[in-house]
């Protein structure tokens, strides 16, 4: 009885966390909730991340067969049926089954009264069979359209990687430990992993892990980071005595790595939030490098430095199209109408910290974008407007050229969506 409660418990916070994002709130901020108020437990990472990831199509099996929709209120209730009928579509749950727990689920949630209609929805909407509805894009009709305008012959793939599981990828300190070495560790560990093929500081695990209790994570030889972002350092190629700028600087992965990879150069991080400069501090001391980092709560379009650099990166803010793998819910919260003031944004943070960068000083911009008007048409139209900036090309062993910098694609070689433009002033 005890065991069978706790499952229910279970499921009652996975729904939750989906009735949050349902509601606008971020899935991370949900289950960090979650996390810090009963402990991780991966079976609601599961079901919420699960079902946050298909909840698109998901929708679509149960919202015809509502007479009315929810109220706010019994936003749960709605949260429980896509539970639900996750199970029963991609966990192979028997349907009776995830009928039967969500139904024992409304107890758990104080709504008993709902068990009548949560029974009869979830059982005909598990039951459907609709190839139409199973192999919808299961993405928002805007992004869609931008898509198929954007990369024509591959939009389809583009869409079956973003709903697929993104692998478990590390950043090795490559300054303190070799990635072998670091390999032979796992390994001793009891956790199966590779070497990525072409970014030589990445890992990729075989499957998920507490992140916590990997070898050496506490004492900063690793942190979680997609290969693709790992690629911003090296392209940004600080050196000794030089002062560098992160911009947009948090959680501060490409800090670190900066610091960690150039450790007599001068870095200066920034962010405008002061809960993300927060994590921004928690990654750089736990990566060993706080002291040799200048951390700054700062908004770069509306109150720009005075210092002049030899490097910067501006990891601008985007619409995240390139990341929804990890971060499905940006299907559910990411609008079209956001795209203008994200461009607007972007330009601004290019032409002010322009005059931040040393004359023969690198910039580098990137983007976990896989939108053209981002990417290479914000560049396009910089250099346009920028006499004395030129492109400084490069290439790598996935992904492709665009028509100003490089662009790679969600899952293409293991990565994610990502694009980098790199820049020189001239002196």
């Amino acid at each position: 009885m005890a065991e069978a409660r706790h499952a229910l418990n279970l499921r009652a916070r996975a729904t939750r966390a989906v009735a949050a994002v349902l509601g606008g709130r971020a899935l991370d901020a949900a289950l960090d909730e979650d996390r810090v108020r009963h402990g991780r437990h991966p079976l609601v990472e599961e079901l919420a991340i699960g079902t946050i990831r298909h909840t698109p199509r998901l929708l679509a099996l149960a919202a015809p067969l509502l007479k009315r929709p929810f109220r706010k209120a019994d936003q749960d209730l709605q949260a429980l049926i896509l539970v639900g009928l996750y199970q029963a579509r991609f966990m192979a749950t028997p349907i009776p089954v995830a009928v039967s727990e969500a139904v024992a689920t409304t107890e758990v949630l104080g709504k008993p009264w709902a068990k009548g209609v949560v029974n009869a929805v979830l059982r005909a909407a598990a039951a459907k069979n609709d190839a139409s509805t199973r192999d919808d894009p299961n993405h928002p009709e805007w992004l869609v359209a931008r898509l198929k305008a954007a990369w024509p012959d591959t939009w389809r793939a583009i869409l079956a990687a973003n709903d697929e599981r993104a692998p478990l990828t590390l950043r090795v300190d490559t300054e303190r430990v070799t990635r072998t070495e670091y390999l032979q560790r796992l390994a001793l560990g009891g956790v199966s992993a590779h070497a990525h093929p072409l970014v030589e500081t990445a890992v990729i695990l075989s499957h998920g892990a507490q992140v916590l209790e990997l070898p050496g994570f506490k004492e900063g030889l690793v942190t979680v980071q997609d290969a693709a972002a790992q690629l911003a350092a090296p392209l940004l190629a600080a050196c000794a005595g030089d002062a560098v700028l992160d911009a947009c600087a948090a959680p501060g992965g490409k800090t670190g790595h900066i610091a960690q990879s150039a450790p007599q150069a001068h870095v200066t991080a920034v962010d405008y939030d002061p809960a993300r400069v927060a994590r921004l501090r928690q990654t750089v001391e736990r990566l060993g490098c706080d002291a040799r980092v200048r951390v700054l709560t700062q908004d770069l379009t509306t109150d720009p430095l005075a210092d002049r650099f030899q490097r910067i990166l501006i990891d601008a803010p985007c619409s995240a199209t390139g990341v929804i793998r990890r971060h499905p819910d940006i299907k559910l919260h990411r609008r079209a109408s956001d795209l203008t003031p994200l461009r607007l944004a972007q330009a601004r943070l290019l032409d002010r910290l322009w005059q931040n960068l040393a004359p023969g000083g690198t910039m580098v911009y990137a983007t976990c974008s896989v939108l053209p008007e981002e990417n290479e048409e914000q560049i396009l139209a910089f250099l346009e407007r920028t006499p004395d900036a030129r492109e400084d090309p490069w290439s790598f062993g996935a992904g492709r050229r665009a028509r100003t910098g490089w662009q790679f694609l969600p899952g293409e070689s293991g990565m994610d969506g990502f694009y980098y433009a790199r820049l020189v002033r001239r002196a």
